[in-house]
């Protein structure tokens, strides 16, 4: 079965009691059951719920995997992951993470003594040389947010297996339709179902994928202790999203390619960084592992001033100034101060976030009046 009509119809059925083609909002906190101990497969939502055992299953599939497991958001999604780990474990993750999984790492399991490494994931020695008898996942974002640096799943899968030790992918921003880490040797996937999956910024949710029995028996044992689950009319939602989820991410792919170009030409802006260009860091890796280079961008301005970048968020007007990203509008960030501002400015610059970076999600309107709006932007 091929990626869209898996999107459409995997782990999909009609509704039995009234042949809905639609998976039903089971918007129910519990079941009647016929006697104790005897039920339909659900007996409390926290545990199960029809409309978000759908979009498990659904999720899964599209990462060619058999298990999946849906959160109230992405963090929520990770802290599931890592409540697998325990005191002394150590995790290595690359330098150039998103905010909110430094800030989880550092500001809550840290305390709790599991030990982080934050280094340059595309140089694998690098990180073979942090792997030690304690280290029990390799946590990888591909591409990274906000600097779109590749990183070599297959290199990291080859370094976990040597160490024994669990390999984790971020896969939100390249989705199933353009990567599947699992085909490639992670362990577990995770999805910021906020993003793409549900695709219209109305929603915020988390996933895991794993094609690994016993890492699901722990991933479902958590989820149901910790209780960090989504909601029936969300689960909904990011169904709905999915069914055109290789559609949106074709025309995300196709304006994103036209921004990057016509940003490479404008003489205010020093570097961008999009995957795509055969002069990206790991651009033949990107070019194997993924399907196209999607729409996220980020470029940074020349003279490099926290003003400047600012200046220009202020003068966009089809992009909107927001936090989040992958929905169908286009929005425009500034890494330094909104997502990535948990991290050190000493940290950030060293990963190469410096004041003048902004960050796009190039949606799917038309391309032309994309681009318009970032000339007179910088104009």
């Amino acid at each position: 079965m091929k990626f869209g009509t898996k999107a459409i119809h995997a782990g999909l059925e009609p509704d039995e009691a009234t042949g809905a083609i639609m998976t039903p909002i089971y918007q129910t906190s519990t079941y009647v059951q016929e006697a104790v101990g005897k039920h339909k497969g659900y007996a409390y939502s926290r545990s199960q719920n029809p409309t978000r055992h759908a979009l498990e299953q659904n999720i899964a599939a599209l990462e060619n995997a058999r298990f999946g497991a849906c959160f109230g958001s992405g963090v929520a999604a990770i802290d599931c992951l890592i409540k697998m780990l325990k005191p002394g474990d150590e995790v290595i993750s690359t330098n150039d993470l998103y905010g909110g999984s430094y800030r989880l790492f550092t500001s809550i399991f840290a305390q709790y003594g599991i030990k982080f490494h934050f280094v340059d994931m595309s140089d694998t020695q690098e990180v073979e040389a942090h792997v030690n008898a304690n280290t029990k996942l390799i946590w990888v974002e591909t591409p990274t947010n906000p600097m779109m640096n590749i990183i070599d799943i297959k290199a990291m899968a080859a370094v976990a297996k040597k160490a024994n030790c669990m390999l984790g992918v971020d896969n939100t921003f390249a989705t199933p339709y353009l990567q599947n880490p699992i085909d490639l040797g992670a362990d577990v996937v995770m999805h910021s179902a906020t993003k793409y999956l549900g695709g219209h910024s109305d929603v915020v949710m988390g996933a895991l994928v794993t094609d690994d029995e016993a890492i699901a028996k722990e991933m479902y044992r958590i989820q149901n202790s910790s209780g960090a689950v989504t909601a029936p009319m969300d689960s909904f939602l990011v169904l709905r999203g999915i069914k055109t989820l290789h559609l949106r991410m074709e025309a995300h792919c196709n304006n994103g390619e036209a921004i990057a170009e016509f940003l490479a030409q404008h003489p205010k802006v020093d570097k961008v960084y999009w995957p795509g260009f055969e002069s990206h860091p790991n651009h033949a890796i990107a070019k194997a592992q993924m399907r196209g280079f999607g729409g996220m961008i980020s470029f940074s301005l020349k003279g490099n001033k926290l003003e400047d970048a600012h200046a220009v968020l202020a003068k966009m007007k089809v992009f909107a100034l927001a936090e989040s990203l992958g929905g169908v509008e286009s929005l425009c960030g500034h890494p330094a101060t909104m997502t990535h501002a948990a991290i050190p400015k000493v940290e950030r610059e060293k990963a190469g976030i410096v004041d003048s970076l902004i960050r796009l999600s190039v949606g799917i309107e038309d391309a032309e009046d994309l681009i318009a709006d970032i000339e007179q932007a910088l104009a």
